[in-house]
């Protein structure tokens, strides 16, 4: 099975999904992706996963422009921004979904309110993917 999990920057969203999926099954070829990716992942989207046990730290945000030629089981965006500019995809894709999370790098406040709204989001994002392995991957 081959998943793209698509957002705007690759910094938050889309790689703390691919960190769950990766964790609930190792033979699933998990790979994320942005429309505008960021310099480097969000250290406290890396901080939040470490809590969880699961290590974001050396992935990079990737463009998706080197994915779209390829076959895909599910492309799934998680951002609304990268919803609506998702490219066409020439390659094969089975499943197209979005599923929308809040960008935890656009939150302010103070640090202490970030951190925990980077732990709720991340908590969300865990719950969701659960769902979704356990009801279209698994079975």
């Amino acid at each position: 099975m081959k998943i793209l999990i698509l957002c705007t920057g690759n910094s938050c969203r889309s790689q703390m999904a691919q960190g769950f999926l990766q964790s609930f099954d190792k033979r699933l070829q998990i790979f994320s992706a942005g429309t505008e990716p960021a310099a480097r992942i969000n250290p406290t989207a890396v901080k939040v996963m470490k809590e969880t046990g699961i290590d974001i730290s050396k992935n990079k945000p990737r463009n998706v422009d080197q994915y779209l030629n390829e076959t895909w089981d599910y492309v799934i965006t998680v951002c609304d921004d990268a919803n609506e500019s998702c490219p066409v995809f020439p390659g094969k894709v089975r499943n197209r979904l979005h599923i929308g999370f809040e960008d935890p790098s656009q939150i302010t406040g103070t640090n202490e309110f970030i951190l925990s709204e980077f732990r709720r989001i991340r908590d969300e994002i865990k719950n969701v993917f659960c769902e979704f392995y356990k009801k279209q991957i698994l079975p």
